[in-house]
């Protein structure tokens, strides 16, 4: 009997919690396959078996386990089921009719996918079943409509998200790991730094123009998308060289400064606000920084993201604006002394050369820690990154900036 132990995920992580078991007591499971899944306060991971044989759960689905503790065992020993197929075998079997198969829904999940806010997994059972998205109420961030959702609604059809008119249930879910852990953190800094938030906008009119006249060029040259996220970090660690308190945070009685600029990126995964780290942005380029967001953003979004890869960061960039926000006060992501929020592009009515323009104007708000940051440095910064994004020619100088800065 071969006993799974809840695995060590990080120096300062001595206890997870048990998720959801991806496989019933009993069952045989194959060797690497997936048991569970557990999460820390920082991530979500799986158990893979280590040998084939016979599952025997020790642990229940929402308990809280401590590093090493034992989670499952396995009968190695047990007979394989003769209703259960080799792995070589079952890989093997009918490819043809799978393939027909798997060709016969692709076009009905993709229909579903382009059309609908829901998770991979909802979009699946929503195809399977011939589910509308119109009969199922979502509940994730944006309404996006998640597994449950839709088994919500198969299980209660006619019914709109499975919920009664003027319907007053309420029901209550343990908090995360992840969402403890965000909560605390935040009020952290706000008990623990002289947080201020300082303001200003930029008018977005030079970046959208290059994205417009280059976006094509970029992804045919780089294969990835030309974003607003690699102007703002490119710009931020100029400015962060220049003012290098901005980079910086307090341990002890001493300030740690660093040279270089670790970028975290503030992502809404579907269990949490997540923070993963771009290391060295400052020695990325344009298409390496568009590289590097989307790999983490992707795995944000699949929880997918190492203990090492959320650790660390000496500043932080987020965007509201893609929720739609206008104007906010982020909160420092500490240690770090300071943080920069981006929020929605809308035309205003700007005075250009004495004339009333309509412009693409975004505000944003750099919250900083005044115990290292005083109001000239804070205040410098957030200008020298406007002037930067105004004027992106400001980033390389050379012939031709503008490609020189793409890379195209």
């Amino acid at each position: 009997m071969i006993e799974i132990k809840v695995p060590t995920v990080g120096e300062s992580i001595s206890e997870v919690t048990l998720v959801k078991w991806l496989k019933k007591e009993g069952e045989w499971v194959e060797r690497d396959e997936l048991l569970c899944e557990l999460e820390s306060e920082k991530a979500t991971f799986e158990l893979n078996a280590e040998q084939a044989g016979i599952l025997h759960i020790v642990a229940a689905e929402g308990a809280t386990l401590a590093i090493g503790e034992l989670a499952c065992k396995i009968d190695e020993t047990a007979t394989r089921p003769a209703s259960v197929a080799a792995p070589a075998a079952k890989a093997e079997a009918k490819p043809a009719a799978k393939a027909e198969e798997k060709k016969a829904e692709a076009p009905k999940a993709a229909t579903v996918a382009a059309n609908v806010n829901a998770t991979p997994v909802a979009q699946a059972i929503m195809a399977d079943k011939q589910v509308k998205a119109t009969d199922v109420k979502g509940s994730g961030p944006q309404g996006r409509i998640l597994k449950s959702d839709v088994l919500e609604a198969l299980a209660n059809p006619g019914k709109k998200g499975g919920a009664d008119a003027f319907s007053r249930n309420e029901r209550r879910e343990k908090m995360s790991n992840l969402r403890k852990t965000v909560s605390r953190r935040l009020v952290e800094a706000k008990n623990t730094t002289a947080m201020l938030t300082t303001f200003n906008e930029v008018d977005m009119t030079r970046i959208m123009e290059i994205r417009a006249a280059y976006k094509d060029k970029f992804k045919e040259t780089h294969g990835v998308n030309l974003g607003f996220m690699s102007f703002f970090a490119k710009a931020c660690t100029y400015a962060l060289a220049e003012w290098p308190a901005v980079n910086a945070y307090i341990d002890g009685e001493e300030i740690v400064f660093h040279d270089y600029a670790d970028i975290s990126i503030a992502v809404s995964a579907p269990k949490g606000l997540v923070v993963p780290v771009i290391r060295n942005a400052e020695s990325l380029s344009m298409a390496e920084i568009e590289a590097k967001v989307m790999e983490l953003a992707g795995k944000a979004r699949d929880n997918k993201l190492s203990m090492e890869e959320m650790t660390g960061g000496t500043f932080t960039i987020t965007n509201g604006g893609v929720f739609g926000s206008l104007m906010s006060t982020p909160i420092i992501n500490i240690p770090q002394s300071a943080i920069l929020g981006m929020h929605k592009i809308q035309e205003r009515p700007m005075v250009v050369n004495g004339k009333i323009e309509a412009r693409p104007m975004m505000y944003v708000a750099l919250s900083y820690d005044h115990r290292i940051i005083d109001g000239r440095e804070s205040v410098s910064f957030l200008v020298r990154v406007k002037e930067l994004l105004e004027n992106p020619e400001l980033l390389l100088i050379g012939q031709s900036p503008v490609k020189a800065l793409l890379g195209v």
